[in-house]
């Protein structure tokens, strides 16, 4: 008996193969960004033990990355357009490859900040081509398929980023201690290259025409960079000329990118969604909530290694119930149709549960000081991720409710930047918080941090009244 296959079915095959493997290195890049946006939450104590620099390295290590990813993320999309996803999605892989390499191999703190920079950057370039190559080479039930498969792998991310780290770091294979958890982007980086170059379709529908403006992106750098610069250098070393000095022209570059997004003829951000309340009052609550939670969890990974003694590896298996909090609560809004159904309601549950797991950990802070037990915090680690995974995932999508479908991709990559800035910001302004009232004892540290954390979110509440009641009907535009 012989029998033959139909050459439809054949090239059918064949088309859907490549869309998986497609799908596979997106997500790929994506893990490679959550992972490194979070490992060095765990091994920041031992970097800065074994390179030096002290505290001033702990507060700039996370947030160096998350500084260069957020002013960057818009600008990194519109380089796609105008330039074509493939040719920038290499490009930003090589230059991830490469400063994960600088970064692993670095002897002085000053390097190895450089590099969190440059690695952040090029991830800039990196992540906004994956959705636009998705978009273009996927059919649309190939198309669903992706777009389901995000929130697993990316919380999966999340949480193996901070596991992995410590189980490197306890491992010191071949005496290098920390440094693999940069190294091992080599790896992955150059099989992604490899696999890239071979099945990302070719750019043929670049737009030259599309516009950059490089310019306001520079305006927001310099902001961002004398903000975060004059809080760190002011908490650490005191506050002399030249952290205040830092902080005021941060808030002159700011109001030089106001004035360039009035102007601009293609400004970052759609001018009429600054007059919408739904949406600024959505970013102003996103900016807050995520700057506060993003903090904590640094900061509970600092107290657990530099007041409780416990390993980097017993550190990441103390947060395992926070981060899968986060994921299962994450990952529950996005399956279980929990945000259009409730809309902001959701974001109220969320912080209100955020707040009770800090009440909890700040009366066991109390209760025990540095002798409480990862056992004894699990039970309000899991609290606190729940709420955090319930908020951090509802705010964007809600916030959207009010925007109108041409204003919707600029709302969407707006939120991915404020996201990232926030999680700078909240990382560097929480750590001081925390590294400042140390010098009262490790449990007088962490208490003051969980009553700013809680306070900040508190202060939230009131304007989430003011987000959208309901979440778009359908996925934001790209």
């Amino acid at each position: 008996m012989t029998t033959s296959t139909e050459p439809g079915a054949v090239t059918t095959r064949r088309s859907s193969r490549l869309m998986w493997a497609i799908l596979a290195l997106v997500l790929l890049a994506d893990a490679l960004d959550v992972i490194d946006g979070t490992i060095t939450n765990i091994a920041a104590p031992t970097i800065a033990g074994d390179l030096g620099g002290g505290e001033i390295l702990i507060k700039w290590v996370g947030p160096a990355y998350m500084l260069a990813m957020g002013v960057l993320l818009v600008v990194g999309g519109r380089l796609g357009d105008k330039f074509g996803q493939r040719r920038m999605f290499l490009i930003g892989l090589g230059g991830f490859t490469l400063a994960s390499a600088i970064a692993g191999f670095s002897f002085d703190p000053t390097v190895l900040i450089v590099a969190r920079v440059v690695q952040g950057a090029f991830g800039a370039l990196l992540i906004p081509q994956g959705m636009a190559i998705m978009t273009k080479a996927f059919d649309q039930q190939m198309l669903g398929k992706a777009f389901s498969l995000f929130a697993p792998v990316l919380g999966l991310s999340s949480i193996g980023g901070p596991v992995l780290a410590g189980f490197i770091i306890s491992a010191d294979w071949f005496g290098l201690s920390w440094r693999p958890i940069f190294l091992i982007n080599l790896i992955l980086g150059v099989i992604g290259l490899v696999v890239g170059a071979k099945i990302l379709p070719r750019d043929d529908s670049a737009d030259r025409s599309a516009t950059v403006d490089g310019r306001a992106s520079g305006l927001l750098a310099v902001t961002m960079l004398g903000l975060l610069y004059g809080l760190i250098e002011g908490s650490t070393n005191g506050w002399g000329v030249i952290p205040i000095a830092s902080i005021v022209v941060g808030v002159l570059f700011f109001a030089a990118f106001a004035h360039r997004q009035r102007t601009a003829a293609e400004p970052l951000i759609t001018p009429s969604l600054m007059k919408n309340r739904g949406f600024t009052s959505g970013l102003l609550v996103c900016l807050v909530a995520v700057a506060a939670g993003s903090g904590l969890l640094f900061v509970l990974s600092l107290f657990l290694q530099e007041g409780l003694h416990v390993s980097p590896r017993y550190t990441s298996l103390g947060l395992v119930p926070l981060t899968a909090g986060l994921f299962l609560a994450g990952f529950a809004t996005m399956m279980r149709g929990l945000i259009p159904k409730y809309g902001r309601r959701l974001v109220f549950i969320g912080l209100g549960i955020d707040i009770v797991g800090c009440g909890l950990v700040l009366a066991l802070v109390e209760a025990f000081g540095t002798d409480v037990s990862l056992w004894v915090l699990a039970p309000a680690f899991l609290v606190i991720g729940v709420g955090i995974g319930l908020s951090f995932a509802t705010i964007p999508t809600v916030a959207l409710g009010d925007a109108k479908p041409e204003e919707a991709g600029s709302a969407s990559g707006s939120f991915s930047s404020i996201q990232q800035l926030a999680s700078a910001i909240g990382s560097a302004a929480v750590t001081s918080v925390f590294f400042q009232a140390a010098a009262s004892g490790m449990a007088h540290a962490m208490e003051v941090t969980l009553i700013v954390v809680l306070g900040l979110t508190v202060l939230s509440l009131p304007v989430v009244a003011l987000m959208p009641r309901k979440a778009p009907a359908g996925p934001p535009a790209e």
